[in-house]
């Protein structure tokens, strides 16, 4: 069942410039991008830096305006209406949290953790001192960490503890929706497999619904259920998990999948050569993807449950060839 979703989003930021500081251009940074989310499941949202991805986060949590389309929440119209102190969106504001991708900033570094982790919970729950303080514990305990770290310091921490610190504040307001802007980005690999699934545990506990936004499509695999490709402020592709990593079709996808690192020596030079005629294809064939402008053109039903981005021109060849 889908409870959030976004129709025809944009986020435009203005170009100032001249004696009278007058807007020349504008940053299309997300340009007409359409989403649903379903509770309990995960949507990944794959890109590379700039792409406009993290935008969408920021739109949907308030910490940046919508400059057109439309974002609904059960059905009600909540476009701009994140950290609004009107009682009607006071639901919208609990349900919804972050985890943002530099855990240190994220955290004040002046409160202690039982403090950080708690302040969600003063502002929606009635919570006494001793039901506040076992729940922070209870929480520290899912993503690893124990009752001794409620008297500590953010910086008292590594960078992967204080990430399941960043999860363990967002889960504390017993929100439906957790949007993760790139939460492993900057840990190790075997820290970055407890981070996931410390996630991954929190989710079935909750039933959380996640917005898992990531530049690496290998982490996105195994988290997400539907994954999108965003370039340019644009989706290129879009759908199933099984369809984006099984039938690739837009050359910018391919581009992702094919910077996976490998870890087979015995393939690896193979991959090396897949590489290049992928980036040579990216190359020669733009005229396939992209408009004369540059623009990522609308996106076109190719198979089931599978969107692609594609010259119009292209269709009726590109359908074809996938079914």
């Amino acid at each position: 069942m889908s409870f959030l979703e976004l129709k025809d989003l944009k986020v435009h930021f203005p170009i100032r410039g001249g004696i009278f500081n007058t807007i020349q251009d504008w940053v299309y940074a997300v340009d007409g991008v359409d989403m649903i989310i379903e509770e309990g499941k995960t949507y990944g949202l794959v890109g590379e830096s700039g792409s406009g991805k993290t935008t969408i986060g920021k739109a949907i949590i308030g910490l940046e305006g919508v400059t057109g389309g439309q974002v609904t929440y059960n059905g009600v119209d909540v476009t701009n209406k994140a950290r609004s102190r009107r009682s009607e969106y006071a639901d919208y504001n609990k349900d919804i949290q972050m985890i943002f991708q530099d855990s240190t900033s994220s955290l004040n570094p002046k409160k202690r953790i039982k403090d950080i982790i708690a302040e969600p919970m003063r502002n929606y729950f009635n919570y006494t001192n001793d039901q506040e303080k076992n729940e922070v514990i209870r929480l520290l305990e899912i993503v690893g960490l124990n009752e001794e770290a409620i008297y500590r310091y953010p910086h008292e921490f590594s960078g992967g503890q204080r990430q399941r610190l960043g999860v363990a504040r967002a889960v504390a307001s017993s929100p439906k929706l957790i949007i993760a802007d790139e939460p492993t980005s900057a840990l190790d690999l075997s820290v970055q497999a407890q981070v996931l699934n410390f996630m991954r545990r929190i989710q079935e506990e909750y039933g959380l619904s996640y917005l898992f936004i990531s530049h690496d499509l290998s982490v996105v695999k195994y988290m997400a259920d539907d994954i999108a490709i965003m370039h340019r402020g644009r989706f290129v592709e879009r759908g199933s998990k099984e369809k984006i990593f099984n039938n690739p079709q837009h050359i910018y996808t391919r581009r992702l999948l094919s910077a996976i690192p490998q870890i087979d020596p015995l393939n690896r030079e193979q991959h090396k050569a897949e590489r290049r005629a992928v980036e040579k294809e990216y190359q020669e064939q733009q005229i396939h993807y992209y408009s004369e402008k540059g623009r990522v053109y609308d996106l076109q039903t190719f198979d089931d449950q599978h969107w692609v981005a594609l010259n119009p021109n292209d269709k009726i060849k590109q359908s074809e060839g996938g079914n």
